[in-house]
């Protein structure tokens, strides 16, 4: 599985049959499922977050369910139950919506605290555990989970722990006009998502997975991420900055555009197009800055135009 150029594009022209508009989204997304991290998208209601999740599940061939997330909900809601069977006399797991392929976790901060976290053990190591029984997840396992803007009422902000989880943070914003014009057409008389196909196969995606994790990363490189990383724990408007886990995801998602662009080693342009979906999240500001209305965007953006730009070849150990 080397021509992951090929392996993208197929899927995100799948993809577009649905979203209209927004291939810098489709990518990033496919990015994370590239690293096998889950995705956060940060947006308001009606924008297509539902249908991107499903799309890539249709494209992939994968199971999909959705968990709807609604201040009563019970961690067992999540992760299923152990039920009594009368007739074997033994207790049966009755697998919740979370045994899945692709997961979507709609509208995740308007469950409580306590609901998020049945998502913290499935979400890190790819299993859950019911009355002290581990149950192994299938793969590939993908959560994406939407997020309402912590304005709105009735929500409850992420823990530090559960947003650290998320490799990337989206945005997928309004259409433009034209493309919103183009949806208009393609919806007037069924919905397109019904006739996606699938387009790869599961085996293509491990390989594709696998491969991604072969892509060179120069010493100087790593040191920048790195580099960029510890420069928000020491950041005067930053209370919590990025833990070493921001470190490794920005590492594998700058492998996978690596990837995805044809190249077989990772270029310091590649590190600065992540650093905002991959960190942005994981920076708590604190309350001085947020009094002055500073957003971890512009916090982020600020530590990168500091930190400088490593040069030099950074090929050395990828193939030329």
């Amino acid at each position: 599985m080397e021509n992951i150029q090929q392996f993208t594009e197929t899927i995100i022209t799948n993809i577009e049959k649905v979203i209209i508009g927004k291939r810098n989204v489709v990518e990033l997304a496919l990015t994370g499922l590239l690293c096998q991290g889950h995705l956060l998208i940060e947006d308001v209601p009606g924008v297509g977050k539902t249908v991107l999740a499903r799309s890539i599940a249709k494209s992939l061939g994968c199971s999909f369910n959705r968990i709807q997330f609604t201040p009563d909900m019970l961690p067992s809601d999540v992760t299923g139950v152990s039920i009594f069977n009368q007739i074997s006399r033994q207790f049966e797991f009755r697998p919740g919506p979370i045994v899945s392929q692709v997961v979507l976790a709609d509208e995740i901060n308007r469950a409580t605290p306590k609901t998020q976290a049945a998502l913290l053990e499935a979400m890190e190591e790819k299993q859950i555990t019911v009355d002290g029984v581990t149950h192994i997840l299938p793969k590939p396992f993908l959560v994406l989970a939407t997020q309402n803007p912590i304005e709105y009422e009735g929500t409850f902000p992420l823990p530090e722990a559960q947003l650290d989880r998320f490799l990337l943070r989206l945005e997928l914003g309004y259409p433009q006009v034209e493309d919103e014009i183009i949806m208009l057409d393609r919806q007037q008389f069924h919905h397109p998502l019904g006739s996606l196909d699938q387009v790869i196969s599961e085996q293509e995606l491990r390989d594709a997975q696998e491969f991604v994790k072969t892509i060179y990363i120069a010493p100087m490189v790593k040191r920048y991420i790195v580099d960029l990383v510890r420069a928000t724990r020491s950041h005067p408007d930053v209370y919590l900055g990025a833990s070493p886990r921001g470190s490794l995801a920005l590492t594998r998602t700058s492998q996978a555009r690596a990837a995805m662009l044809g190249r077989n080693y990772v270029l310091p342009d590649d590190v600065k197009a992540l650093i905002l979906p991959t960190l942005t999240h994981r920076v708590i500001l604190g309350p001085a800055a947020r009094l002055r209305d500073l957003t971890a965007s512009q916090v982020v953006t600020d530590i990168t135009s500091k930190i400088p730009v490593p040069g030099g070849d950074v090929r050395g150990g990828a193939a030329k």
